[in-house]
């Protein structure tokens, strides 16, 4: 690292890239702890054009799945494309090029060892694949640290591809993908980042346009932590987390035109029944609770809060104060298709009032954390829909809120959560870094002297969680028998389908861990198809669950 910065390759077969990879670059080329130093480009040549006859012949035995993924494009829209072609050349006008002409054969490219001479030359610490196919031979060396390169999929399930193609097609919860680095065994390599987002059931596109816009920020952040810890460091911290992986499933490859015929008879069938069974059987969050000491632990003892067809009731934050509980919620109207936030109040016996309504915006609200601090009530609702994290002061309780401060602005942040811990005030929140990538799949972590502070310091880890299955905030972290737990929502497969019960092994300014000490799913009762919120204060414990109800049913 010459200058103090990494110094960085890229290896491509062309200065037209998707717009993930684009905008990856433009990071890097503005950040503080990398440079391009080099383009290793693939000069191969394009292949001479076939005549449309034996171009349909080439690929007569996978033609149902290209003609699929053709459909696709004129069905399903994204916004942004993660695969909009976009030009490199004046970002990288300035980098050195060397062309190569690898060795070919039938899978693989293995780059002559006159031209890994010339490449070693540069002294580059890291080499990026952005191009070329499967890497063989001493190029997996010319880097101090290695070839890293993206998989887009779980490697401990899935190795091959097609991206994002696999995981819809088996209707799989959570679609993986990882940054590695590459050894001569096929994605087997040393796992550098791995992170999971929920599966689209319906559009292989969709799902690949969500995790690849996420997975552009892999490589700048391990660069980023490269540069920070040296290269020793790094290394050290590497070894520590990875472990011997054995992987006894098959390689995966596009599917053949009878194994697309099955595949896609079964997926027709069960995106039919989901569909059948969203018309006949509508959701709707409902609230729940029980009442005795300590926290309740057992789902199948707490009674249900209805509210009226036209409405939900979720994200339950509860107070204790003065022998009543007050109980505030995101109540939605389906009619506005927006929600506010809203209060009931309950006594001691279980008896509770109807919603009253608390705090509107002209956006949606949602998540209502309520604290206190110096005496004093705050709320800090979900605010996303308005970019902001907002906080409410609470100046005739239980019902008079107003507008206190703006924690963070131009953000997409989603369920804030606030707990104090070690004389600072510390902030999780799930957040999205780009558009096009999902809210539900990262947690990101910052602490403050004051739950006031407009100046939050991002934590050196963060995301500090990158799983879809457990990131995402579910409620206020409580300590039991002296632990503390983080709860979260495990949204795997669909939003907020379980909640996550995570014990939190390290807090401070330089560290994070929690381990899963338990998981709650929504299977005491038949009707029930998600859970996504814990509150609990003095003898009350509530959550919320998603209920399916008969459409029909008055």
């Amino acid at each position: 690292m010459g200058n103090g910065k990494v110094r960085v390759g890229l290896l491509l077969d062309s200065f037209v890239l998707p717009a993930w990879a684009y905008e990856m670059l433009v990071t890097l080329q503005q950040s503080a702890y990398a440079e391009i130093a080099l383009i290793v480009l693939n000069d191969s040549g394009v292949p001479k054009r076939r005549s449309f006859f034996s171009r349909v012949a080439g690929a007569w035995g996978t033609i149902l799945y290209l003609a699929y993924c053709k459909l696709e494009e004129r069905v399903f829209a994204v916004a942004p494309d993660a695969f909009e072609r976009r030009n490199a050349t004046a970002l990288l006008r300035d980098v050195p090029v060397i062309r190569v002409k690898p060795h070919r054969t039938t899978f693989s490219d293995r780059i002559l060892e006159d031209d890994t001479a010339r490449i070693e030359s540069h002294a580059i610490d890291v080499f990026v694949r952005l191009g070329f196919r499967i890497l063989r031979g001493k190029i997996l060396q010319a880097a101090r640290y290695g070839v890293w390169s993206y998989h887009h999929g779980d490697n401990d399930v899935n190795r091959g591809g097609p991206p994002g193609f696999w995981e819809v097609f088996h209707g799989h919860a959570v679609t993986g993908s990882i940054l590695q680095i590459l050894s001569e065994d096929l994605d087997n390599g040393t796992v550098l980042y791995r992170s999971f987002s929920s599966t689209d059931p319906t559009s292989v596109k969709r799902n690949r346009n969500k995790f690849y816009w996420k997975s552009l920020s892999f490589l700048p952040r391990k660069l980023k932590e490269l540069h920070a810890l040296g290269g020793t460091e790094f290394l050290r911290r590497l070894s520590s987390v990875n472990r011997l992986t054995f992987y006894s499933r098959r390689l995966y490859v596009t599917p053949g035109n009878w194994e697309f015929v099955r595949l896609f008879t079964k997926h027709l069938v069960r995106n039919a029944m989901l569909k059948l069974r969203q018309v006949l059987f509508p959701d709707q969050w409902i609230l729940l609770f029980d009442m005795r000491d300590g926290l309740s632990q057992s789902l199948w003892r707490f009674k249900r809060i209805i509210p009226p067809r036209d409405r939900f009731w979720a994200d339950p934050h509860v107070v204790y104060r003065d022998g009543t509980y007050h109980i505030f919620i995101e109540e939605f109207l389906y009619k506005s298709g927006k929600a506010h936030i809203s209060r009931i109040e309950m006594d001691e016996k279980g008896n509770y009032t109807q919603p009253k309504p608390v705090l509107d915006r002209p956006y949606h609200l949602s998540y209502p954390f309520v604290f206190e601090w110096n005496r004093d009530y705050y709320m800090m609702p979900e605010s996303s829909a308005n970019q902001s994290v907002e906080v409410y002061k609470c100046v005739a309780f239980p019902d008079k809120w107003e507008f206190c401060t703006t924690l963070m602005e131009h953000v997409t942040a989603v369920d804030a959560t606030l707990f104090p811990y070690g004389r600072k005030w510390w902030l999780f929140t799930n957040m999205r870094e780009h558009d096009g990538a999902s809210k539900w799949d990262e947690l990101f972590l910052f602490y403050a002297d004051t739950p006031l502070s407009t100046t939050w310091t991002p934590h050196p880890g963060n995301p500090v969680v990158s799983d879809v299955r457990r990131s995402r905030p579910a409620g206020r972290i409580f300590e039991q028998g002296g632990h503390l737990y983080r709860p979260s929502q495990n949204s795997g497969g669909e939003y907020g389908y379980g909640l996550k019960i995570n014990r939190i092994v390290a807090l401070s300014e330089t560290e994070y861990r929690e381990e899963e000490s338990s998981s709650i799913e929504p299977k005491w009762a038949g009707d029930l198809r998600g859970i996504h919120t814990l509150s609990h204060a003095n003898r009350l414990t509530v959550v919320d669950a998603n209920r399916s109800r008969f459409r029909l049913k008055p």
